[in-house]
């Protein structure tokens, strides 16, 4: 069977460039669907780190994008097929994918609009005669607002119908521009309407993407659900509505190769079940690097995490109280909001050995923080899927989490019938507040003191499927349906 061929495209893509989710989602994803006969090829932009990662790229073709000459190069960084839009005009630059010292480049729309020009160019057929006869992809998938207006470009070319997946990873960062990039962008006229890019008197990236890609997807079942209604539509949620047929929701997996207890490099102590041993010696390594007191009986709730409203660190903070009077230690790592940063800190130097904060992110400590914890915090008020609760669930780590989007679809909370049945694998609680919070960090409590029921729950997590094998098979029909349906 001929695979199918998909043209991905991203802001980011792990291994190579990482600020989230987004990166790790694109990363692996492409090797989840290769078993499926899908066929994938990623276009990220040619950020340094990216370039600096493929010193040997080929070049594939040149284009003129937002005045300025720009290549197509291809390589490979493991079983990741890419394609890199290097455009030093654009991307050769100090900082992040998206920002310097905390604020946005000025030019993003323009940058993130060459790499969306970019997609339609290959998906036209810019790469012909390249990677076999005549290469072309049969289907395009674009991620989030950076991408959203490849649709866009592909439905005003003039071209023939291109099959096109618009996933969203979240509906809060929606990429408006103002009107006058119009022109700038390449956009015709004609664009600039409600059933087109036009969104509160802008430009909609997002909203493009939404609008005219054949099918919408979300990384959640629930959240697809959410995303429908005012309260968490985002100004949206009434062309999500009149989409309603057209979206559909699909849990995230994580890499299991590369979050495998059993053979984590950065673990002191490797284990393939709850072994109380193993995980304590992890506990100890990661309560001496977080300059905890070394107490492995002491109860240890974790938090891996943007530092950010969104992500309850307000939440966690007015609930410490809590945590303390049940005698548990707290240890975050996360960067994100300066006051919620200084806020951490000060709780740190209030309450030394028994709360810790790690600001920035280190990919090794994040492993050893799911492997030493005992319960994972995610009192998100809002999460399209979540990734750390599924490493958390690998890990044996009792995810405690907000019944929303993702984590309400991938945590069973556990309640006297979930115990009965002996299928629960994390805690899940509402309303998303301090006291919601709260009488959650009391039920662990209450869990973790019955050693038996805590034990079963750590298998139960362990043996959940976390992994690409259910969401590829989902896109993977998703594709087909949308190619030959």
């Amino acid at each position: 069977m001929i695979p199918l061929q998909v043209l991905a495209v991203a802001s980011e893509a792990f291994p190579v460039i990482k600020t989230g989710g987004l990166a790790d989602v694109v990363g692996a994803l492409p090797a989840a669907l290769a078993p499926h006969g899908i066929a994938v090829r990623t276009l990220i932009p040619g950020y340094r780190p990216v370039l600096a990662a493929l010193p040997r790229a080929r070049t594939l073709q040149t284009l003129e994008l937002m005045g300025a000459p720009a290549r197509i190069r291809a390589g490979k960084v493991g079983d990741l097929d890419l394609l890199v839009l290097d455009a030093p005009h654009l991307f050769d630059r100090d900082g992040g994918p998206y920002s310097a010292h905390g604020v946005d480049f000025p030019d993003n729309p323009l940058r993130f609009g060459a790499l969306c020009q970019a997609a339609a160019a290959i998906a036209r057929g810019a790469l012909a005669g390249e990677g076999g006869p005549g290469w072309r992809p049969d289907l395009v998938h674009a991620h989030d607002w950076q991408a959203g207006l490849t649709p866009a470009y592909l439905a005003y070319d003039g071209g023939p119908p291109m099959p096109t997946v618009f996933t969203v990873h979240n509906l809060a960062f929606q990429g408006w521009c103002p009107a006058s990039l119009l022109g700038p962008l390449g956009l015709p006229p004609e664009a600039f309407g409600i059933e087109g890019v036009e969104y509160f008197g802008g430009i909609g990236t997002l909203k493009a993407g939404l609008r005219l890609a054949d099918r919408i997807t979300t990384v959640s079942p629930t959240y697809a659900a959410e995303i429908t209604t005012p309260a968490d539509g985002q100004a949206l949620d009434g062309l999500l509505r009149t989409r309603r047929a057209a979206l559909s929701g699909i849990v995230n997996g994580i890499d299991t190769a590369v979050w495998d207890p059993a053979a984590d490099p950065a673990l002191p102590a490797r284990y393939s079940g709850p072994a109380a041993r193993a995980r304590g010696r992890n506990k100890a390594a990661l309560q001496a690097a977080m300059g905890l007191a070394p107490k492995l009986g002491t109860l240890l709730f974790g938090m891996v995490s943007r530092l950010t409203e969104q992500k309850g660190i307000d939440l966690v903070l007015e609930a410490l109280p809590a945590i303390l009077g049940h005698g548990a230690q707290l240890a975050i790592v996360g960067t994100g909001d300066p006051a919620f940063e200084q806020s951490l800190r000060t709780a740190a130097a209030t309450h030394p050995g028994r709360v810790a904060v790690r600001i920035g992110y280190d990919e090794g400590l994040a492993h050893l923080m799911q492997a030493g914890i005992d319960a994972l915090l995610v009192p998100s008020r809002f999460e399209p899927c979540g990734l750390t609760q599924l490493c958390a669930l690998r890990y044996g780590a009792i995810p405690v989490v907000a019944r929303v989007g993702g984590l309400a679809d991938t945590v069973i909370d556990a309640n006297a019938a979930s115990l009965a049945a002996g299928v629960a694998t994390g805690i899940q609680f509402l309303p998303v507040s301090t006291q919601g919070l709260v009488n959650a960090i009391d039920r662990t409590a209450a869990l973790h003191a019955g050693a038996e029921a805590w034990r079963r729950t750590q298998r139960n997590a362990m043996r959940a499927q976390v992994g690409w094998a259910r969401p590829a098979a989902a896109y993977a029909a998703l594709f087909r349906m949308v190619v030959h349906g």
